[in-house]
């Protein structure tokens, strides 16, 4: 099977389909340059996508992804970035391996089809310059015929006419001889030409068309060939980086497995827990028997009518009658004295292990700052050792002020510790001992509440619509209510901001008047005149009862 031999007289076909081949192959270096792009473009997306959902740094998100399951999609998001570097890789390598290769390779393979055709055209036009040769000598030598045979014919007319001279007849019989040599001479250069052109033209179609020919054959087999590998290349550029894309998806699988619901359950109660216990039993008040009832800030008589419900709240003044209701007002307290027990106890130990840092900062600071003065003082050309005293001095102003400040936080820790349920039993023996000792009481307001997600107290929204709904119907009936009496003083330990609504602000060394001492919750209520009264926090102040006024516990 040779193109030489079978596509002899197909010059022309033969070259549209080189070109077609060529054409083929740009057009398949062009697929895969396309493919290229899609793999960076893709791989790009993948980035972005995963950078789109990284969380942001000291932000509240940050501290989201603390669970497992959060923690496994970060995972995913790493492999996914991981995922779109293999695509960069196909694309690199595609473009490496394949689109530089095949683009360099056409160049040659067209240099190389114009070289074959080029000869191909020289063959053919020598073929048809003997042809033309050929064809010259014929109708040379077929006029020459013609002319001899009019010659001869006119001699053997003049020879046969008797009028004619006898030197008119020689001279035709001499034109007549010369017409035959020519052609006779014809005839010969005719029959050269002939063998000549019969032997030019088998060397064309047996020897030099199907040389040219095979070689416009390898060519373009050379050519499939070519496209052949780079189609492999193309799948194995693929099939390297699927090894390192199971891995990528094994990470994602191996992420999604170290999911513990447990665990991200566990860290909900370390999160949101107040650290309050559930309101006890409200007890019966039997409203048949006669009987003194201390009205507290938590218990609610309904003794001026019946059908009316008893409300939650307590307290003289309209405006303050729930003393943790969220109100964002101003800075959180430096104690963080607004967050449930155990929120607090969290903040405060976490405010700790900062300053501790801070202090090992600051020592590592003094460290480097004295090794530096003794190399001073041991070469004083390097430097002098007194420029160094005034900083020194300040870090260690920085540390004797920063250890002040975690003593202070401490302090606080300390107290939270201290009052948290879980570790203050005698603190429940009193509380339940009082219940038993007073009249009945409504759950106090601190039990009622729940702690919002940014550990703020907020009201349930039933209490918060039964408040609204039914302030008006007793605003008349508490504004007529005698003020609770003073059962004790106090004395302010240090200076409270009242930010929230309920509180009041007391400054340090100042003395005012206990009416409802500290249920458990850490917050006592006090009163500075007959209009100015709120709650502080118990551990700013130092209380002293009265032990026969009306509503002071009795400790046994």
């Amino acid at each position: 099977m040779s193109w030489g031999t079978e596509l002899w007289d197909q010059f022309d076909n033969l070259e549209k389909h080189t070109q077609w081949g060529i054409d083929i192959l740009e057009k398949y270096i062009k697929f895969v340059k396309e493919r290229t792009e899609i793999e960076l473009s893709y791989a790009k997306q993948l980035r972005n996508l995963s950078k789109k959902y990284q969380p942001k740094k000291n932000s509240k998100e940050e501290e989201e992804y603390k669970y497992t399951s959060c923690k496994a999609f970060i995972s995913t998001l790493n492999e996914m970035n991981d995922y779109a570097g293999q695509h960069e890789v196909i694309s690199e390598n595609m473009a490496s391996q394949i689109i530089v290769d095949l683009a360099r390779y056409v160049q040659e393979l067209k240099q190389e089809r114009k070289s074959n055709f080029h000869d191909g055209r020289k063959a053919q036009q020598h073929i048809e310059t003997c042809w033309k040769q050929l064809e010259s000598s014929k109708r040379r030598f077929e006029r020459d015929c013609k002319e001899a045979d009019r010659a001869q014919q006119y001699f053997e007319k003049m020879d046969a006419d008797i009028n004619v001279t006898k030197a008119d007849v020689e001279k035709a019989r001499q034109q007549a001889q010369i017409r035959h040599q020519m052609a006779e001479d014809s005839k010969a250069d005719y029959s050269s030409i002939l063998q000549k052109f019969n032997h030019e033209q088998h060397e064309y179609y047996h020897t030099h068309i199907p040389n040219i020919f095979q070689k416009i054959q390898e060519m373009e087999e050379r050519r499939i060939v070519r496209i052949g590998e780079s189609m492999k290349t193309y799948a194995e550029v693929d099939r390297q980086v699927i090894p390192i894309i199971g891995k990528c998806l094994d990470g994602i699988v191996k992420a999604a497995e170290s999911i513990d619901q447990k665990n991200d359950s566990q860290l909900v109660i370390e999160a949101y827990k107040s650290g309050f216990e559930p309101p006890g039993d409200i007890e019966f008040e039997d409203y048949t028997q006669p009987m003194k009832r201390t009205v507290s800030d938590n218990s609610l008589s309904n003794s001026r009518g019946e059908g009316k419900p008893d409300l939650k709240f307590g307290g003289k003044s309209k405006g303050k009658l729930w003393p943790f209701i969220k109100k964002n007002k101003g800075a959180t307290p430096e104690d963080f004295s607004n967050l449930p027990p155990e929120q607090r106890r969290k903040k405060l130990q976490q405010k700790v292990d900062e300053l501790n840092k801070e202090i090992q900062k600051e020592m590592d600071q003094r460290d480097a700052i004295t090794k530096m003065k003794d190399v001073y003082l041991k070469n004083p050309q390097m430097g002098d050792p007194a420029s160094l005293d005034h900083k020194l001095a300040e870090v260690s102003q920085n540390i004797e002020k920063l250890r002040l400040e975690t003593q202070k936080f401490e302090a606080w820790l300390a107290e939270v510790e201290g009052r948290l349920p879980a570790r203050s039993e005698q603190a429940r023996r009193q509380s339940g001992l009082y219940d038993s000792q007073n009249p009945p009481t409504v759950n106090n307001c601190a039990q009622d509440r729940e702690s919002s997600p940014d550990g703020s107290y907020t009201e349930e929204q039933s209490q918060e619509s039964e408040v609204k709904v039914l302030a008006t119907d007793f605003d008349d009936e508490f504004d007529d209510e005698e003020p609770l009496a003073a059962i004790g003083t106090c004395k302010a330990l240090y200076t409270f901001e009242g930010q929230n609504e309920g509180t009041i602000s007391v400054v340090e060394g100042e003395t005012l008047y206990v009416i409802e001492e500290d249920k458990g919750d850490g917050w006592t209520r006090i009163r500075r005149n007959e209009d100015e009264e709120g709650y502080v926090p118990t551990s700013y102040v130092e209380v002293c009862l009265d032990k026969n006024a009306k509503g002071a516990k009795t400790y046994i």
